[in-house]
């Protein structure tokens, strides 16, 4: 059914490849504008000039979310450029995985960089047009980190864990003035960054068919599976869904053992 973001006008993080960029390509799909807010200039140039060719309207804007000045100038030229901002994906992160005694002081800041502080920067830079319009909706991707943990995976999912409590108080200090703040917390998902983490194996598709058998479908997620879930939080759809967190893992957290 296309149009269920007819006339919104919505950020996507990140979006220059992997989720982000699946996420990017169903909101134009659905009918909304959609604004590249992507560190990487020919990515997000690409992901942004492609939509605009399938004939949606598209905007990129060199963002680095883990500078707070760089998020405020994007969302103050997509302010100028349509007028509001309807929703935000707060899709944009990394992985960062140590051990926790062998993690540096500059690992660290540089997971929190991203993948908190950068959410935050992000909700706090269109929140007061949404309080202003009286109505917007915040759509963070967390993680299966944010609530279970993989050994020598540190600090991230301390960072992810700490996601979901920035969503948790947004969602609930905002509710009463129309704004719903969200999360979705994949599992393991086909990405560019899973695909490359397998070639560094002497038989790459051994390693993905074993990744595949730990997961009860015996296949892992898709880009696109995710974000057909940021739509439907994204829409008018799920007015009473908030401080929330939708898993998208295929039933992986919930296996006891194999």
């Amino acid at each position: 059914m296309a149009g269920r973001l007819k006339d919104k006008i919505a950020i996507v993080t990140g979006a220059g490849q992997g989720i982000g960029e699946a996420t990017a390509r169903a909101y134009a799909a659905e009918g909304a504008t959609v604004v590249i807010a992507e560190r990487n200039e020919a990515t997000g140039n690409a992901v942004a000039a492609s939509l605009a060719a399938a004939g949606a309207r598209s905007l990129f804007v060199e963002t680095d979310v883990a500078d707070a000045a760089s998020v405020e100038a994007m969302a103050e030229r997509v302010l100028s450029a349509f007028g509001r901002i309807d929703v935000l994906v707060a899709n944009a992160g990394i992985n960062v995985f140590h051990e926790p005694l062998e993690t540096s002081e500059a690992e660290w800041r540089r997971c929190f960089a991203v993948d908190l502080d950068g959410v935050w920067y992000s909700a706090r830079s269109v929140l007061p047009a949404m309080r202003d319009q009286k109505g917007g909706a915040v759509v963070a991707i967390a993680s299966c980190h944010s609530f279970a943990i993989i050994p020598n995976t540190f600090p991230y999912p301390v960072a992810k864990h700490g996601l979901l409590g920035l969503v948790r108080a947004l969602g609930i200090q905002y509710a009463a003035e129309g704004i719903r703040v969200n999360a979705i917390a994949p599992g393991y998902v086909e990405t560019e960054i899973a695909r490359d983490y397998w070639a560094t194996f002497p038989d790459p598709e051994a390693e993905k068919r074993r990744t595949y058998d730990l997961h009860p479908p015996r296949r892992i997620g898709r880009p696109e599976e995710v974000a057909m879930t940021a739509v439907f939080l994204g829409s008018d759809e799920a007015p009473f869904i908030n401080a929330a967190c939708i898993v998208i893992d295929g039933g992986r957290s919930v296996l006891y053992h194999e």
